[in-house]
């Protein structure tokens, strides 16, 4: 594990326990996006975020039925089940709008030890249905979505710079999906079975501290879960995402089925 994921790491630890405001997006921990521009929740109704037991955003998450929301294992694990929260239909953390809603159930994939390890998928069940579109899980049909070269766009309320301030509004940026063999070369721990990477060789544009959890999207389909990386936007490191087709037909028959939605 290099150093600077092991800072991040840290960082994402400290920001959970209320030491710093960040989240492990890219860092096995938390992620905001960088390179990004402020978007409307209406273009994005199924992005949400989750708040601890003050109430402060530390995760994303994706809307996938009236009563689930897909983040990632990590961000899941970092709050007592209790104290979490998630607001869905708010655009700006400040403001009053949408709905925050409490946890009944918390999904883990049972493989899932850290992120660098894989598995790094959660199902939330909440308290009581949320009326806001869903976005839609892949299907055995959509590996083309996962072509390398793909533009996908990646969502969330985390910081525009590594350990910068966070804009306090939903934010989205396009980033093109990365070759599985690229990413090997890049990151020993990456796994082309459970995870995907996106990001310009140049860097500038990432998801960040705060995003982790959120969803990497191709057309309003979710086919990523910000999860971890080397740093925000950095040269030559792509952000590392879960792969969510690895666990579609799971998700889709066990858990999101199950609410009759």
């Amino acid at each position: 594990m290099s150093r600077n994921i092991r800072r991040r790491l840290a960082v994402a630890l400290a920001v959970l326990t209320g030491a710093v405001c960040a989240s492990a997006g890219h860092a096995a921990g938390v992620q905001p996006i960088v390179g990004g521009d402020a978007v409307s929740i209406r273009d994005y109704p199924y992005a949400a975020y989750l708040v601890d037991g003050r109430g402060k955003q530390f995760c994303g998450g994706t809307v996938v039925s009236s009563t689930r929301v897909l983040t990632a294992a990590h961000c899941a694990v970092a709050v007592d089940e209790s104290d979490l929260g998630v607001v869905v239909g708010r655009e700006r953390i400040a403001s009053s709008a949408g709905d925050e809603v409490g946890v009944t159930g918390v999904w883990v994939a049972p493989g899932y030890r850290d992120p660098l390890s894989g598995d790094d998928i959660a199902v939330l069940t909440l308290s009581e249905p949320v009326s806001v579109s869903p976005a839609r899980l892949p299907r055995g049909s959509d590996e083309h979505l996962y072509t390398p070269g793909t533009m996908a766009t990646v969502v969330g309320w985390g910081r525009l710079f590594e350990n910068g301030p966070k804009p306090g509004t939903l934010h989205a940026a396009d980033v093109p999906l990365v070759s599985d063999s690229e990413c090997a070369a890049t990151f020993r721990s990456f796994d082309a079975d459970t995870m995907v990477c996106a990001g310009y060789d140049s860097g500038g544009v990432d998801a960040c501290q705060g995003d982790s959890g959120g969803p990497l999207l191709v057309n309003g389909t979710v086919i990523g879960i910000v999860s971890w990386g080397d740093g925000c936007a950095e040269r030559g490191k792509p952000g590392v995402y879960t792969r969510v087709s690895a666990y579609a037909e799971h998700l889709r028959n066990d858990l999101v089925r199950s609410t009759g939605d």
